[in-house]
């Protein structure tokens, strides 16, 4: 190990403590001011610090709860990715949230639009406080509010086909929460063409569905193509988008974490108005 390495895992270890989980098993505990002090003292971005306490058997007290679902390793991992979020309303607003609190480190987002009084039923970063606001600039703030180690890029434009396929360059992983069908076929055929897989869904009334279309893979912006979208007639009520942008999340953090995709080729259809969930093959 190299001293500064040497010197990281001796420092890290001294300010860790003694912690267990609700079922009894014991753990090291890296408290959250313990990570600033950290962060400042090596001149490491604060992801970096958690991601190596995670490499050594030290759980930042933030992702204890993590644990059951997520390895040691695979929160590390989640930290060193790199996320593309295209669309801030409603179903990314909720994507947002999630991402932070589940300590994803790296996430660059884009949506050109204002919070406007007809969000303020369904999206999560709408308020009385940010009507008129950019929703990137909002993001901004809550992302920092939830968790101080993810890097957030967010651009308060619309990205056009070149812009996505800039962005998407690097990316471990893309996230359609755009609404209406228009631009969704650009962001299909730039993430195939960066070789990143992307997780799409759309709402509809208390109905929707979320898929993964894998490079080269058929999706649901293929089949639908562009047009009127079906939210614009039945409307976007809060629980079916919290219900789509939730089952994104678990399917992109699976995918981050090195796990197979469950919905590759497939569209995963809900309907909370009769509860009923049916996945259909489409490619």
């Amino acid at each position: 190990m190299v001293p500064e390495r040497e010197a990281f895992a001796r420092r890290s270890e001294a300010l860790a403590l003694d912690a267990r989980r609700p079922d009894g098993v014991a753990y090291r505990s890296l408290p959250e001011d313990g990570g600033a002090v950290l962060a400042r003292e090596f001149g490491l971005a604060l992801r970096e610090v958690q991601a190596r306490c995670l490499d050594a058997g030290i759980v930042p007290e933030r992702y204890a709860r993590n644990l059951t679902t997520h390895s040691l390793s695979e929160q590390a991992r989640l930290l060193r990715s790199r996320v593309v979020v295209v669309g801030l309303g409603g179903l990314g607003g909720h994507v947002l949230e999630i991402l932070c609190r589940m300590g994803v480190g790296r996430i660059s987002a884009a949506d050109g639009d204002l919070f406007e009084q007809s969000n303020l039923n369904r999206q999560l970063l709408s308020s009385s406080l940010t009507l008129e606001r950019t929703k990137a600039t909002a993001a901004l703030e809550r992302a920092r509010l939830i968790n101080p180690a993810v890097e957030l890029l967010a651009d308060g434009v619309f990205w056009d086909f070149e812009d996505m396929e800039t962005v998407l360059a690097g990316a471990d992983l893309a996230v359609d929460a755009m609404g209406g069908l228009d631009d969704r076929p650009a962001l299909q055929r730039a993430a195939a063409g960066a070789g990143v897989p992307l997780v799409t869904a759309a709402i509809a009334g208390m109905s929707g569905y979320v898929a993964t279309v894998l490079p080269g893979q058929v999706g649901p912006a293929t089949l639908f193509g562009t047009g009127a979208a079906a939210e614009d007639s039945l409307g976007s009520p809060a629980p079916s988008v919290a219900v789509a942008a939730s089952l994104q999340c678990a399917e992109a953090l699976g995918i981050l974490c090195g796990w197979a995709p469950t919905l590759a080729g497939k569209m995963l259809i809900f309907d909370l108005a009769d509860m009923t969930f049916e996945t259909m093959q489409i490619a």
